[in-house]
């Protein structure tokens, strides 16, 4: 499974066969990265946010025996497609969906990542298109939950970390509508200084979770070779607050259309703005000799 607009490395077919055979997995889960940070304050964030979960994250879903699918990059076997009856067409969120039934079902889910791998991607070019594209992917995870194919997980900490997974979108929900509350109490409410003080505890976390996305963004440059500069630190820092409100509001749109029955899809825009214009050429006329092999 690869979307229209994906960069695939020609050798990729080769690693992911390589990995089913050493195995024996019904699913091999492979990278994908967002490449363009330097394009816009948000998207410094938004490709951080894939460099962690492919990184690290999908790895622990695969331990944890309960993985909803990232995206693309999918390889599934005929077998578990027959029994799955593929991807459910009516969901948002039809990577997670069928994680979730595989999961279910005991299936053997595999992540092969490696940074020479990957499935190179873009952000969206825009705020009001990243903003669709993130109310439905919450609202995705909010028609799994309801499907309920989570409750036939076999052991209780698979159904409890589920239940906080799916639930994620009302989580951030209730995040965002606290905001101005929050904001209205700083204005108008005067407490006691232990409890201002105890107040400046969330900090620390916070703090913490900035240090890491500053040694991911290290990270990523080295890997990926692209140079870091000094203005995209301090984008990372200017954005964290910004990027939160802004995941929250769409967490608050998409229980809200879910709550009003809208599951139409709203379409991602695409610029092509992860693509190296001097190598795309080379790459894809590989890709195609490497397809064509496979068809014969």
């Amino acid at each position: 499974m690869f979307d229209a607009e994906d960069e695939v490395h020609p050798g990729l077919l080769t690693v992911v066969d390589s990995k089913f055979q050493e195995t024996g997995a019904d699913v091999v889960q492979g990278g994908v990265q967002l490449m363009n940070f330097e394009t816009s304050w948000w998207s410094l964030r938004n490709v951080l946010e894939y460099y962690f979960w492919f990184r690290s994250r999908l790895h622990f879903h695969a331990r944890s025996k309960f993985i909803p699918l990232g995206g693309n990059t999918v390889f599934v076997t005929r077998e578990r497609l027959q029994w799955s009856a593929g991807w459910d067409d009516q969901c948002l969120a039809e990577d997670c969906e069928l994680g979730v039934r595989l999961s279910s079902d005991g299936a053997k889910v595999v992540v092969a990542y490696n940074p020479e791998y990957v499935t190179r991607e873009e952000t969206p070019p825009t705020l009001k298109s990243l903003y669709k594209q993130r109310t439905r992917w919450n609202q995705g995870f909010l028609q799994v939950l309801g499907k309920g194919e989570w409750k036939a997980l076999p052991t209780l900490r698979q159904r409890m970390y589920a239940r906080y997974l799916l639930n994620m979108p009302f989580l951030q929900a209730a995040t965002g509508l606290l905001i101005p509350i929050s904001i209205a109490f700083i204005l108008l409410i005067k407490v006691p200084t232990p409890v201002a003080l105890i107040t400046f505890l969330p900090l620390v976390p916070t703090v913490i979770t900035l240090v890491a996305e500053a040694a991911g963004l290290t990270e990523f440059g080295r890997v990926y070779d692209k140079k870091v500069r000094v203005r995209d630190y301090v984008r990372l820092v200017l954005g964290l607050v910004p990027y939160q409100v802004f995941l929250a509001a769409a967490a608050v749109r998409s229980v809200v259309r879910q709550l009003k029955g809208d599951g139409s899809w709203e379409k991602t825009e695409h610029t092509g703005a992860h693509r190296d214009a001097a190598a795309a050429p080379a790459a894809t006329s590989e890709l195609v000799t490497t397809t064509v092999a496979v068809n014969r």
